[in-house]
C-alpha cells in the first residue's frame, strides 16, 4: 500500500469562481416557481376547485381516490417539499463564499 498524500490547500487551489449575476438571477426565478408551485400544491387539494376539474371527471372510478383525504395530503406534503427546496434555496444564496470567511488564527 502506498500512502495517500494530502490534496492541494486551498490557498493552492486558488479561491472558489464568483457567483455572477445570471447565476443569481438563475437561482432567484428557480426559487420563486418553487415557492410557487409549493403554495398551489399546498393549498389547492382542500378548495373547491379540487372536487370540479377535469381529472377527476375523466375517471369516475377513481372519485374515491380523487376525494380522498390521503391523496390530498400527499399533494399538499409535495407542496410543502417545493417550499423547504425554495427556502433553502434563499439560504444558500445568502450564505457567504469559502474565501470570504473569516477563520481566527490560533
Amino acid at each position: 500500500m502506498q500512502p495517500v498524500t494530502p490534496s492541494a490547500s486551498m490557498e493552492e487551489r486558488g479561491a472558489p469562481p464568483k457567483r455572477t449575476w445570471v447565476q443569481k438571477l438563475g437561482t432567484l426565478v428557480f426559487v420563486l416557481v418553487c415557492l410557487e408551485v409549493g403554495i398551489f400544491l399546498l393549498l389547492f387539494p382542500w378548495m373547491d376547485y379540487w372536487d370540479h376539474n377535469s381529472i377527476a371527471s375523466l375517471t369516475p372510478w377513481m372519485r374515491d381516490v380523487w376525494d380522498s383525504a390521503y391523496l390530498r395530503g400527499a399533494v399538499s406534503g409535495l407542496g410543502l417539499v417545493n417550499i423547504y427546496i425554495a427556502l433553502s434555496e434563499v439560504l444558500r444564496l445568502r450564505r457567504p463564499r469559502p474565501d470570504r470567511l473569516k477563520v481566527p488564527v490560533l
